[in-house]
């Protein structure tokens, strides 16, 4: 067996009502000065923390209302430096969690976030940093990774390091019931990818698979309940830790080439990772399949698939069923309906094999011509 690392924050709470320990917490801590990083949308579940922390000593930066790029990395940056905090509290989705992280690692440092762009090239980190997220979908809470899109190379990049894993996250269903029905299903279909991704791995390990696979049944089962009742708690708590089930996959193997052949549509195209992710997941197990069947079979039963005559076949049933869920749960699955041209595909295939730190992961070998093949099968 391989050796594997797992870096998971000191404190990780999870249930109904975990929010409500943050403030307690960083109370209990003496933290005197604490920022919070949030959205618009999301500024009404920060609220409580502010007033219980109070205004004197707690303060929120709720301009995080997009995937981030340099740009707004830098604007919140600077916004931190000039407050000086001894703690940083992200409250959002995974934009808002990555670009806290990044800010809570370079407030106090000299380095550069383009000069960390890649895998343990983070020099320190030595500000207390929290996290609380509001979607199902990213599991940023767990994981060493933040994603920044560099406007000038029209990337997504990532620096990925064990300094990035909050020292606390709390993961509360009920954050996650305002969420609307198109986002819910885009991020649980990010999670899910995680998951199948981590799964089915180049460096998969029975350590990870076990949260992999619970992750995939969780998700599966509850993820149209909750994109169609927004309101039904079991939904919510089922699909929020089969999330965290997904993030704390990201540390140990990571994920493959869906997320590499995703990157270019969020950065040419501003397309949202998750519904990046979707509708890329299906056209990517199937070119997969031939290189680890056994796995992608027991993906499929996962996912609630029927045992076929043969590993082949059952794997293929799995892609039907993530295909039936995507497609259930109301999200486009072509990029024609997303706005994509066909001559784009070119460019993005380019794009895409610039992602070695991913595609290395995938358990068949990628060229650019089986990603332009790839992105032809998944245009219309």
């Amino acid at each position: 067996m391989q050796r594997i690392q797992f870096h998971l924050p000191r404190k990780l709470e999870f249930g109904c009502g975990a929010a409500a320990s943050c403030a307690e917490d960083l109370i209990a801590s003496g933290y005197r000065k604490v920022l919070i990083l949030t959205s618009g949308p999301t500024l009404g579940l920060a609220e409580p923390l502010l007033e219980r922390l109070g205004r004197e000593n707690a303060r929120i930066y709720p301009e995080i209302d997009r995937e981030p790029t340099i740009a707004d990395f830098r604007k919140a940056l600077e916004t931190a430096r000039a407050f000086n905090p001894d703690a940083i509290v992200g409250i959002g989705g995974g934009s808002v969690l990555d670009t806290a992280k990044l800010v809570a690692a370079f407030v106090r440092s000299t380095q550069d976030v383009t000069e960390a762009f890649g895998i343990n090239l983070l020099q320190s980190r030595s500000v207390f940093l929290a996290c609380l997220p509001t979607s199902a979908g990213t599991g940023s809470e767990v994981s060493p990774n933040a994603i920044l899109l560099d406007e000038n190379d029209r990337l997504k990049k990532g620096v990925v390091s064990p300094l990035l894993v909050p020292d606390s996250s709390y993961v509360d269903p009920l954050l996650t019931l305002s969420v609307p029905p198109a986002v819910t299903a885009a991020t649980g279909m990010d999670a899910l990818t995680h998951c199948i991704e981590a799964y089915t791995n180049k460096f998969a390990h029975p350590m990870v698979d076990i949260y992999a696979l619970e992750g995939v049944r969780l998700i599966a089962a509850s993820l149209e309940t909750a994109v169609r009742n927004g309101s039904d708690i079991e939904a919510r708590e089922k699909l929020a830790l089969g999330s965290l089930y997904g993030g704390m996959c990201l540390g140990p193997v990571n994920t493959a080439a869906v997320h590499a052949l995703a990157y270019p549509l969020g950065g040419e195209y501003h397309l949202a990772h998750g519904l990046s992710n979707s509708l890329l997941l299906p056209a990517v197990m199937r070119f997969n399949i031939p290189a680890a069947p056994t796995r992608y079979a027991e993906v499929a039963r996962a996912l609630g698939a029927p045992a076929q005559a043969s590993v082949e076949e059952t794997a293929h049933e799995g892609v039907k069923l993530v295909s039936d869920l995507a497609r259930r749960c109301g999200l486009p699955t072509t990029l024609k309906e997303v706005g994509i041209a066909k001559d784009a595909i070119g460019c993005m295939a380019t794009a895409a094999m610039k992602v070695t730190r991913l595609l290395k992961n995938n358990p068949r070998e990628l060229s650019a011509a089986d990603a332009e093949s790839i992105y032809q099968e998944v245009y219309e």
